[in-house]
Formats: C-alpha cells, structure tokens, sequence
C-alpha cells in the first residue's frame, strides 16, 4: 500500500532498477567478453542499487566496441569498481538474506546486525569469492579459501560500517514498515545501504587492486568471437592479472590479453603481492575501526 510518498519514489526507484538489471543481463550474456562470475556480480549489483548499478556497467565494464574490453578496462579506477563488484555482490546477497531472516524473527538490532555481517562475510568468501572464482585462482578450494581471506575481511569490515549506520538509522526511525520485508520501504532501506556499502568500500578494493591482494576485471571470449589466433582463456587472464598488478605499480612493461579461446577453468592464476605487512595491517585496523564507529 502506498501511504507516504516515499513510496512513490521507491516503487519508481524499484522499476528503474528492474529495468536496469534486465538491460546489464542481456547486454553481458550477449555482448560482454567477460567470465562468468563477474557477469553476475554486475547483474546483482544492479539489482540491488538500481541506476548506479547500471551507470557503473556502462562506464567501467561494458564493452564500447568489439574488441576493446581489454583496453577499455585496463585503468586501476575502473578495476577498482570490479574488485568492489565482486565484494559487494557476494557480501550483501548475504546480508540481504540474513537481514530477511532476522526481521521475520524479530531479533533485535544488534544481533541483527552481528548475523548480518557473519552471513555477509560467508556468502562472500567461501561462495562467492573461493567457490566462484576456483576455476581463475587455481588451486584446491580451501587453497582458495586462505588466500581470499584477508582482503575479503577488509572489504567486508568496510562495506558493512557502510551499510550498518544506513540500516540502523532507518530500520529504528518512526515507520516500522522498514523492519518488514513485506515493506516496499525494508527493500529501499537495503538499496540504500548497498550503495552506502559500495562507496566505503571502493578506496580500500582500489589498493587492494593495486597491490595485487586482490583481482578486478577480466576478459574472457568464446570461440565464437575469437580471432583465428587464440591463446588459452587461462594464460590471458593470467597475464591481465599481471597487468592490472604492473599498472598499479606504475611500470612501463606489461602483459595484455586480446583474443582466447573457451575458458578451461585450468590454469591457477597466483597474483603476486607488493604490499607489506605493515600496510596491510595498517589497513585491517582501520577497516575494524571503520565497522567499529558504523
């Protein structure tokens, strides 16, 4: 029912993101050069922030013209957006879902969001991040699992002191109706804090881009699409994990994938690290504090 008008901008803001979802699905699984995973995250993230989901697509990820994604992607900005994409599509599916759950129990909030976040950081790493992207990073799953976990940790600590204070603020103001997922108002208010989440999290995944702890996107071309002269979809995306990591660093050399085959699903793709261990500590301990005061 529509009481407030509030609710008449959110039943807009809600058919603006569904129409945005459908054009970011049909458009990746037609047009888009990119691994699968990835395409999903863009489809999720769309759904869940509507317009700016889609503005992100078209201006980071969406190829322009055939046989640019390569190129078009390569700048540490827009991998940073895909580092962020992955995080943010894994971590808050769970969130939503356990924020679901708790509201039909009616938990109270600080449990609430305790729950939030241990399903937000497991649905991300051990789904989406380790089980999803097995098949690029190479390795056993919990391998995988171990080599996620720090950068999946800080990126979770900065999305969730994104979307907490969002949640809290507005779940526990005057219209109860936010604490209903039967409420048009419930799903503003996770809308609200997803986006709240991505841009508190976008700086941290950009250094973590840049100093290899992380990946961001990718290209990947079915036969179909190739040029005759075809590497392995592994060994490209090996060598634009190099190259994100080279760009980053601010080197001159690099290695960078056109054209590839079918992905196999073969080859481990072990990014390399520069970062310290002070600096990553450095950057744990704020990601906590940041949770902390959110």
């Amino acid at each position: 029912m529509l009481i407030q008008p509030i609710d008449y901008f959110l039943v807009t803001w809600f058919a603006l993101a569904g129409a945005s979802t459908l054009y970011v699905g049909f458009d990746q699984y037609r047009n888009n050069p990119e691994p699968v995973v990835m395409k999903w995250g863009f489809i999720l993230v769309t759904l869940y922030m509507g317009p700016l989901g889609l503005l992100l697509y078209v201006l980071a990820d969406k190829e322009p013209r055939p046989g640019e994604h390569e190129a078009f992607t390569k700048p540490l900005w827009k991998q940073g957006v895909g580092s962020t994409i992955h995080c943010v599509a894994g971590d808050a599916t769970g969130i939503i879902l356990a924020a679901v759950v708790t509201a039909t129990l009616g938990l109270p909030m600080w449990l609430d969001l305790i729950v939030e976040y241990l399903a937000g950081f497991a649905f991300g790493l051990f789904i989406f991040q380790s089980l999803f992207m097995k098949s690029m990073m190479g390795g056993s799953y919990w391998e995988n699992v171990n080599k996620s976990l720090l950068p999946e940790f800080i990126s979770m600590n900065f999305m969730m002191a994104g979307m907490a204070p969002v949640m809290s603020f507005l779940m526990m103001g005057r219209d109860m109706r936010a604490m209903e997922p039967t409420e048009l108002l419930f799903w503003g208010v996770m809308s609200l804090g997803v986006i709240a989440g991505f841009a508190l999290a976008y700086p941290a995944n950009v250094w973590l881009v840049a100093r290899g702890l992380k990946h961001g996107l990718m290209t990947e071309r079915s036969a179909d699409t190739g040029k005759d002269n075809r590497e392995p979809a592994a060994d490209v995306q090996h060598a634009q994990m190099r190259t994100q990591q080279a760009n980053a660093s601010g080197h001159a050399h690099h290695e960078h994938g056109h054209d590839m085959g079918p992905h196999k699903g073969s080859g481990g793709h072990q990014m390399r690290s520069d970062a310290t261990t002070p600096q990553i500590a450095a950057l744990g301990v704020v990601s906590l504090i940041a949770l902390g005061v959110g």
